[in-house]
Order: C-alpha cells, then sequence, then structure tokens
C-alpha cells in the first residue's frame, strides 16, 4: 500500500505551493492597484507648481512723469515676462498711464502692497544678464528704467500697451489734419519736442550737460527739409515762449502746438506721437514720442562732458535706437566755466 501512494504525494505538493504562490501574487496585485492611484496623486501635486500658474507678485515703483513711468510700465511688463511671473502695477501708476492708453497690467491695489513684503530690486537704466534670472516671488523694482534694452524684442506688445484711447488719437489726428503748409495740406509730419523746464539749470549744474540751443533746432529741421517735400513741425515743449523765439518760423512750415501743461502732458504726447517722424531733444518724454511714432528720428547726442556723472547712471547706446541720427550738442557753454 505504501508502494503504490508516494507517487502521488509529490505531485500534490506542487500543487499546493502553485495556488499558495499565486494566491499570494493575486493578493499583492490587488493591494498596489489601490496604492498606485495615490502614488500618482502625489506625483501631480508635487510638480502642480511648475506647470501651474505662475506664483507670487511683482511690480514696480511709479516715480517721475509721463515718460519715467512710460519706461517704469514697459520694463516691468517685459522682465515679469522674461521670468515667468504676473505684474502689478501701482495705483498711481494707473492714474498717471490709463487715461492715455490701453494698458492691460492690473493694479496693486495700496493695502495690498503695504501688507506684502517686498524684495526691493534696483535696476539700472540698461538690461543686464542677471535681470533674466530674478528668484524672488514678491519683487518691488526701483530705479528709472526706461531703456529699449529691456522692451525692444517685445516692441508689437508694448506698441499695443501703449495704444491711445480712440478719443485722445482722434483729437490729435484732427488737428494734424487741419494743418497746411503755405495753402497745401502736408504730407509729412514731424513732431518736434523741445526740453525745457528743470533741465535748463540740472544739466549744467548737476549733470555737466546742456539742453538743446538754437543752432541744433535749425540742424534738425534742416535735415527734414532736405530729405521730404514740404514737411510741417509740430512743435511742442515745457518752453514753448523759448521755442517761438528760437525756432524759426518764417518758411510757413512750423506750428507751435503744444500747450506746454506739464501736469497734463497726454495732448502733446499725441500730438508727437500721430507724427511721421520725431525731432527730440533730451529726457524720456521725447525718447517715448519717437518710439511710438516710428519712423525717421533725430536726437541730440553728446550732450554731456566725458567726466560727467550723467554718463554712470544713463548709457546712451542704451537710451537711442541704433538707427536713430544724433545731431552732437554744442558743449562750449560748459568749457567757458
Amino acid at each position: 500500500m505504501v508502494g503504490t501512494q508516494a507517487p502521488l504525494s509529490f505531485p500534490m505538493a506542487h500543487v499546493i505551493l502553485f495556488v499558495f504562490t499565486a494566491s499570494t501574487i493575486f493578493h499583492l496585485q490587488q493591494r498596489l492597484a489601490k496604492i498606485q492611484p495615490t502614488w500618482e496623486f502625489q506625483a501631480l501635486e508635487t510638480e502642480s507648481p511648475t506647470h501651474g500658474p505662475p506664483s507670487g507678485m511683482w511690480t514696480i515703483n511709479a516715480i517721475g512723469r509721463l515718460g519715467n513711468q512710460m519706461g517704469e510700465y514697459a520694463t516691468l511688463y517685459a522682465l515679469a515676462k522674461m521670468n515667468g511671473r504676473p505684474a502689478f502695477i501701482p495705483a498711481q501708476m494707473h492714474s498717471t498711464l490709463a487715461p492715455i492708453f490701453r494698458i492691460t497690467l492690473p493694479v496693486l491695489h495700496s493695502s495690498t502692497a503695504s501688507s506684502i513684503r517686498w524684495w526691493n530690486y534696483h535696476l539700472n537704466d540698461w538690461m543686464e544678464d542677471r535681470y533674466r534670472h530674478i528668484p524672488g516671488r514678491y519683487v518691488r523694482f526701483t530705479g528709472y528704467p526706461c531703456s529699449w534694452t529691456f522692451y525692444h524684442h517685445l516692441r508689437r506688445e508694448i506698441l499695443q500697451e501703449f495704444t491711445l484711447h480712440d478719443h485722445v488719437r482722434e483729437e490729435a489726428q484732427t488737428f494734424l489734419r487741419g494743418l497746411r503748409v503755405n495753402g497745401s495740406r502736408p504730407s509729412t509730419f514731424v513732431g518736434v519736442h523741445v526740453r525745457r523746464g528743470d533741465y535748463v539749470h540740472v544739466m549744467p549744474r548737476a549733470w555737466k550737460g546742456v539742453v538743446a540751443d538754437r543752432r541744433y533746432l535749425e540742424q534738425a529741421l534742416g535735415w527734414f527739409r532736405a530729405r521730404y517735400s514740404s514737411p510741417v513741425f509740430v512743435v511742442t515743449s515745457n518752453g514753448m515762449a523759448w521755442c517761438r523765439e528760437n525756432i524759426n518760423d518764417s518758411r510757413g512750415d512750423v506750428v507751435f502746438a503744444g500747450n506746454g501743461i506739464e501736469g497734463s502732458p497726454g495732448k502733446d504726447f499725441a500730438l508727437l506721437t500721430q507724427c511721421n517722424h520725431t525731432i527730440m531733444t533730451i529726457g524720456t518724454f521725447g525718447i517715448w514720442a519717437a518710439y511710438l511714432a516710428g519712423g525717421e528720428t533725430i536726437y541730440l547726442a553728446n550732450y554731456t562732458l566725458p567726466d560727467s556723472p550723467f554718463l554712470k547712471v544713463f548709457k546712451p547706446e542704451a537710451a537711442f535706437l541704433p538707427e536713430w541720427v544724433g545731431i552732437a550738442a554744442d558743449l562750449s557753454p560748459l568749457l567757458k566755466h
């Protein structure tokens, strides 16, 4: 009897082992199936800050007048986009720019701004490589950035941000359409901005520099007269009395159009941007008028002495587009002192 049962016991052991092993594997698979969704959910949670909406908040100081704040807005717009951060503008900047332009950046409420612990990050007035990777989440830029080197790669978007409101543009165009040169409607409009005001004293006393003089303006107007048939020059300035005394209008092609009201610069600025070309002197107001107008631009070049402290905070090559044409300033008044 023992001899006949022994062969049957060995296969039975294999069957029992197989059943036990299969059962164990089956139960492990069931448990893993329940655990796996949890692992996947945790992985998605870990990656979501990278692929989700940008976090933090970036803003900039709102200092200076119209030209300064346009530069600050455009710089914030470009750097925030470059670093993948949301940008918000101060209420003061919104009140300066929004009545003139169709800007889109949201406004940072003053109560919100005061509750945030900001990292104040100073900017020079030219683009630097380190600005491409700014690590902070709550950054407030300081300084007076205006250089095209920050935002020129986004020119189309910047021009869109600084699109004039319809009523502002239409008022400027209505004025320009009514102009005549010796009885004929001009086909070429040249905006002229002459910066005077505080710069008349600040430039020589603080910066070892000069403002535009009569000779520069004669050269600039002559440059356009030599290239265009019957242009009209639309003059705006915060020193209109000086302009009337120093710009020769005997040809009938000069119009003293600006009101020179610094507290309400929208009208003068709109007139300049609706012209085909620009003659500017110094200052961010003229720079932005030329940038938005497009066309050809003449600017006052080399208007400080070589040892001017102004050159430590201002780089001409970062302020004026390469295609713009500079006419050197007369520095002789500085050399007399």
